[in-house]
C-alpha cells in the first residue's frame, strides 16, 4: 500500500509488527526509567507482532532484550537476526530461551501479550493448554529486578497471560502505556504533517 500511496501510509497494526504500539512501549519505558540504554526488558508469550517491533526498536537503543516463548511460538529468525545486528551495532543485547523465569532474570520490564491475537482464533484451545507456564504472575515477577515496571499492550486476558493482582499491582504501568499510545501516535501524525 505505502509503494502505491501518494500520502504516507501509517502501518498501525500488522501479522508482521506493531511499530505504533512499540514506539508507544519504548516511551513509557523512558517515562519511567529515565532511560533505554541498558535497560533489560523481558518479554514472555507468542513471539508475535508485539514482540517484533520491541526487538527492533528496543536493539537499536541499547536494551537488553530477553524473549521467553513456548518451543514452536518462537520469533521469527529473520527478526532475531535483524534486531542481533542492531544490537550489535548500539551496544544491546538480544536472548531467547524456552523458560519464562530465565527470561524474566535481572529484569526491569516484563511484557506480556496476549496468547491468542486476532486471526488465531481456531488456535486459542491449543494455545491455552501450552502458554500457562509463561502467564506473568507474582511468582514470575519476583524473578525480576526489585520494582520492574509489568507492560501490556492491552487489552489483557485476565487469568490468562497476565493475572490481576500483577495487572493491578504497584508495579503495573498498563494505563499509562494504555494512554501513551494517544501521545505517541499523535506524535507520528505531527511529524508526517510537518
Amino acid at each position: 500500500m505505502a509503494r502505491y500511496a501518494r500520502v504516507p501510509v501509517i502501518n498501525g497494526l500488522s501479522d508482521y509488527n506493531h511499530p505504533c504500539q512499540g514506539l508507544t512501549d519504548l516511551f513509557t519505558i523512558w517515562e519511567h526509567l529515565g532511560r533505554l540504554s541498558g535497560v533489560k526488558l523481558a518479554y514472555v508469550g507468542d513471539g508475535n507482532n508485539v514482540v517484533t517491533s520491541l526487538l527492533l526498536g528496543g536493539s537499536k537503543l541499547g536494551m537488553h532484550i530477553s524473549v521467553g516463548t513456548p518451543a514452536g511460538y518462537e520469533v521469527k529468525e529473520p527478526v532475531l537476526a535483524q534486531a542481533r545486528a542492531f544490537a550489535a551495532q548500539s551496544g544491546g543485547q538480544v536472548s531467547t530461551c524456552d523458560d519464562p523465569f530465565e527470561a524474566v532474570a535481572d529484569a526491569d520490564v516484563v511484557y506480556t501479550d496476549t496468547w491468542t491475537s486476532m486471526g488465531q482464533e481456531a488456535e486459542q484451545a491449543r494455545r491455552k493448554a501450552v502458554f500457562p507456564p509463561f502467564q506473568v504472575n507474582a511468582r514470575l515477577v519476583a524473578a525480576a529486578r526489585p520494582g520492574a515496571i509489568i507492560m501490556h499492550c492491552l487489552p489483557a486476558h485476565r487469568g490468562n497471560e497476565i493475572t490481576d493482582d500483577v495487572a493491578d499491582g504497584p508495579q503495573s504501568v498498563l494505563f499509562d502505556q494504555a494512554e501513551n499510545r494517544m501521545h505517541a501516535q499523535k506524535a507520528i501524525l505531527a511529524d508526517l504533517l510537518a
